[in-house]
Parts: structure tokens; C-alpha cells; sequence
């Protein structure tokens, strides 16, 4: 018997859950169609237009995509470590207080220059 045997059927599984809930959920969920269900959630505030030859994006968006893409690294390169911590000695200890010394400077700065302010 091939050990991919039970993966098809885990995966055959799944499809006909999906496809079920898909069928279900077009034919019995509620049906009330107005021009609010269709508008863009904008958080509560109503959307505005675009400006004809397009808008600048706040550079504080950039900021915390970069913030949030240093903290996940961070926590990519943490895991793997505290898995192995007791076969890596005193070096990998070092190595990884000064990559959060790192993380944590790129950190201060975006905090200092008010990237993490909301206006």
C-alpha cells in the first residue's frame, strides 16, 4: 500500500467539504442585496475617490509593513533556536542578543520618527 494513499484521501476530503459548504452557502444563505453590501469596507469611514492621476500612500504604511516584515523574520530565526537552544552553547546565545540588538534599533527608529503614530 502507498503511504500517499491516506494524503488523497485527506485531500479528497477536504475538496468535497469545500465544494459542499460552497453549494450550501449559495443556495441557503440570506439573499439581501443592497448597494451598502457591495460598497468597500473602509473601517467604518465612507470610501473616497481616487484622485484622477492617483494617490500617494502615507509613507507610515511602508513603515509598519517594514516593522511588521523585521518582527516576523525575527520570529523565523527565533523558533529554529529555542528548538535546538542546548546543542548550540554560548555563541548561538551571543549571536542571537545581537540580533535583537538589531531588530530592537530598527525598532527605536521607526519608533522615534513616529511611525507607530496614528493621526
Amino acid at each position: 500500500m502507498s503511504p500517499y494513499i491516506p494524503l488523497l484521501g485527506i485531500m479528497a476530503l477536504a475538496a468535497l467539504f469545500l465544494g459542499v459548504s460552497i453549494f450550501l452557502s449559495a443556495h441557503l444563505g440570506p439573499k439581501r442585496y443592497n448597494r451598502t453590501k457591495y460598497d468597500s469596507y473602509e473601517c467604518g469611514i465612507d470610501p473616497t475617490p481616487a484622485p484622477p492621476y492617483g494617490g500617494r500612500f502615507p509613507i507610515k504604511y511602508y513603515l509598519i509593513a517594514m516593522l511588521y516584515i523585521i518582527f516576523d523574520i525575527e520570529i523565523v530565526f527565533l523558533y529554529p533556536w529555542a528548538v535546538s537552544f542546548n546543542q548550540l552553547g554560548l555563541f548561538a546565545v551571543i549571536e542571537m542578543l545581537l540580533f535583537m540588538a538589531t531588530v530592537f534599533i530598527a525598532y527605536l527608529y521607526i519608533w522615534r520618527r513616529g511611525g507607530l503614530e496614528w493621526d
